[in-house]
């Protein structure tokens, strides 16, 4: 048995499965290891495997979009999982493995790819930056957001956040790893802890007083709302103290609002282009059409 120990990234297994692959080694030859794992039992002290010269496997594109996404899930199966399905389509020779979704090692793959996307779309949706300070020199605002995700998402989710923000710098912080942009740049440093975080600043108030002017009762879901932002974002969340208060004054303000006379519609404003336009159908002949 061979135990390879790997950093816990995709780019760490993806160096350490071309040259297993380039070997010929199976997967029920290989034990997966990465650095934040404990020694396993079964760990015979045999030496990782080194990388053969030579060129790569020829390896699916389907399969490398997948395995990059299956790599960021915390279960620490992916990597064998990875492993055994690249083996497959390869030496197996089953390089139509990856469409069947009856396939065991297809399904698992799937589900750990769903559950990183949706990782990754509730961190684009929770995220929330405070204000942190202001860099003299350059002139630009700082701000510092706090997540934790369920899986290693961040260098994933990160790119979202830098084409949105682009004009500001900020750093998402989370206890597994922490991205950077300074307007120029992203990098990424190690994760750090939740009290690195700022609690509160002055811009959230006027985030909350925002965040209750479009509250509208009369679209309230209250079970699609907490399926869809489950409670263990709230604490991170500045209007989270408003959701319960608005919740419970819904359905009096929607009997207010059935209630209220219905009001007279006010005349469009006038418009000359408009208007020229209503004249030029008035007045066109229609025979001519």
């Amino acid at each position: 048995m061979q135990t390879v120990r790997i950093a816990p990234d995709f780019e760490s297994w993806r160096v350490r499965a071309r040259g297993l692959l380039a070997a010929s080694i199976p997967p029920g030859s290989v034990l997966w290891c990465d650095s934040q794992s404990e020694t396993s039992l079964f760990e015979d002290g045999t030496p990782d495997v080194p990388t053969p010269a030579g060129p790569p496997p020829r390896v699916p594109a389907a399969f490398m979009e997948l395995a990059r996404v299956v790599a960021a899930h915390r279960d620490s199966r992916r990597w064998g999982l990875l492993y055994r399905l690249l083996w497959r389509a390869t030496h197996g020779g089953e390089r139509g493995l990856l469409p069947n979704p009856a396939d065991p090692d297809v399904r698992l793959a799937g589900q750990f790819r769903k559950a990183v996307a949706r990782d990754i779309h509730k961190m684009h949706a929770f995220v929330r930056f405070r204000l942190a300070g202001r860099d003299e020199t350059a002139g630009r605002e700082q701000f510092v957001a706090w997540f934790e995700p369920d899986h290693f998402i961040v260098r994933l989710a990160a790119p979202f956040f830098q084409r949105r923000f682009a004009a500001m710098d900020w750093s998402i912080l989370t206890p597994d790893e922490c991205a950077h942009w300074d307007g120029s740049r992203l990098h990424f440093t190690p994760g750090v802890p939740r009290d690195a975080a700022p609690d509160e600043d002055a811009l959230e108030n006027l985030w909350r007083a925002y965040y209750k002017s479009i509250f509208n009762p009369a679209r309230l879901k209250v079970k699609m709302m907490r399926q869809e932002m489950p409670a263990k974002y709230w604490k991170n969340l500045p209007e989270a103290p408003l959701i319960a208060p608005l919740i419970a004054e819904s359905t009096p303000r929607v009997h207010d609002m059935l209630a209220a006379p219905e009001r007279d519609a006010k005349p469009a404003p006038r418009n000359p282009y408009l208007e020229s336009l209503r004249l030029k159908g008035k007045n066109s002949d229609p025979s001519e059409s």
